[in-house]
């Protein structure tokens, strides 16, 4: 009984002793963080530092490319050269879904389907389909670590995501020396290309390594979100049967979708998509109600004023895009899902600026914002066009925020093919257990 009190007594004292540590750790922490912004604020600014502002350290922004070679990247004219690729790959994806007999994923095949938007059309990479799946699941461990402690221990996260990443630069520079080798038969400039031309009308030869990162930072550029938002709008369209209704008047309007159901053959323009306006505001309603990032981080330039408090220059602050849209006073009714808000007759985001920043703003937006409304216009068009679809579940899932906005299960919905009238194609077998979309 001694024996078993004592070890009783150790561990309560070593369970004290960590709690001190670490409250001793968190305290020094703060201090010097204040006294670091303290000792960064504006002398010639008599306004004081806001109180809240002292805060702990935070990882600010990644790395970014050069806006002249991003520019080209995300052109009009680029994106035109890639929208008959995105929407090959989207139909193929829709019907995958389509002939599959169980529910999907939609969440995972859709960060599947962006993954696959990045290597083939954005990357120009002829990767087989088995290599590109295999992919697909390192780079999925590389990202699920990329925010791990900087602990470099056996079966840490940070070292997987190490073991991860030179993996995928592996298979990276397996496709990029193929690509460099094979330039016959290409009928447009890729994102690659363009990288690489960009990077010799400025006088320098990217080397292998900066071939690779550019590569992989691409990579990353387009898949996440994209995915996030993507599962977003379908979801949406499931839940609201009469504005998936409305976009398909407005396709059989414009000749994109007859009016027996069959969608119409032809080459998809970028010119025809703007002029679709109710899918305009479609998607701009999904982005403002399901931005799939909370916020950002931007560097104070000049030192300014913010409720009587100064804000100097040099400091980090954090924006929220979730918040400026739940709060803006510009939006009506904030949390129903109505896409007429941004139509000619209400233009709810036309009242005023910053209160719609579902990619940011200012001169860090996010530059590839049009290449991602792109694709999510051409998936819209294509589930209009070409799919019915339900929800396997009898509830609608909840909603994570963290690492990006996503259903906690995935969205699990079953996918059915259209015949020319635009009635779904079941198993012989298969009973109707709800109604459809």
């Amino acid at each position: 009984m001694l024996f078993e009190g004592l070890e009783l007594v150790s561990a309560l004292a070593t369970l004290a002793a960590c709690l001190v540590s670490v409250t001793l750790l968190l305290a020094v922490s703060q201090q010097l963080w204040q006294l670091r912004w303290a000792a960064t604020r504006d002398k010639s600014c008599k306004l004081p530092i806001p109180k809240g502002s002292m805060g702990f350290p935070l990882i600010g922004e990644t790395g970014h490319w050069l806006l002249q070679v991003f520019s080209k990247i995300f052109s009009h004219e680029a994106l035109q050269n890639y929208l008959p690729k995105i929407r090959l790959v989207i139909q193929d994806t829709l019907r995958a879904w389509s002939s599959c007999p169980e529910a999907i994923n939609v969440y995972q095949e859709a960060q599947k389907l962006t993954f696959r938007m990045a290597i083939r059309v954005l990357l120009g990479f002829s990767i087989p389909e088995e290599d590109l799946g295999h992919l697909f699941e390192v780079y999925q461990q590389f990202v699920e670590n990329v925010f791990s402690l900087p602990v470099d221990l056996p079966f840490s996260g940070y070292r997987r995501g190490i073991q991860a990443r030179q993996i995928l630069q592996k298979g990276l520079e397996k496709a990029i020396r193929e690509k460099l080798q094979c330039t016959q038969g290409k009928d447009y400039s890729d994102a690659l290309d363009i990288l690489i031309e960009s990077s010799k009308e400025h006088g320098k030869e990217m080397t292998m390594q900066e071939l690779k990162d550019g590569t992989l930072e691409l990579i990353f550029a387009a898949y996440a979100t994209t995915a996030s938002a993507s599962t977003s709008l379908i979801m949406q369209l499931l839940k609201h049967p009469a504005v998936l209704e409305k976009l398909r008047e407005e396709l059989r309007a414009q000749g994109i979708l007859h009016s027996g159901g069959c969608p119409c053959e032809g080459t998809l323009r970028l010119d025809t998509l703007s002029g679709l306006h109710y899918l305009d505001c479609v998607i701009k309603e999904v982005m403002r109600l399901f931005t799939p990032i909370s916020g950002g981080y931007r560097t104070v330039l000049q030192t300014f004023e913010l409720d009587g408090f100064q804000i100097p220059k040099g400091w980090s602050v954090m924006y929220s895009i979730r918040d400026t849209h739940d709060t803006a006073p510009v939006f009506k009714d904030v949390n129903v899902f109505d896409p007429d808000r941004f139509g000619q007759a209400r233009s709810e985001d036309k009242d005023g600026r910053f209160h719609y920043l579902p990619f940011g703003g200012g001169v860090r937006t996010c530059l590839g914002k049009h290449l991602a409304k792109l694709f999510l216009k051409v998936l819209a068009v294509e589930l209009a066009s070409t799919s019915r679809f339900e929800l396997a579940t009898r509830t609608f899932p909840r909603i994570t925020l963290v690492p990006v906005l996503h259903p906690v299960d995935g969205l699990s919905v079953k996918f059915f093919g259209l015949d020319s009238n635009q009635n779904k194609i079941l198993p012989e077998t298969e009973a109707m257990l709800s109604a459809t979309v």
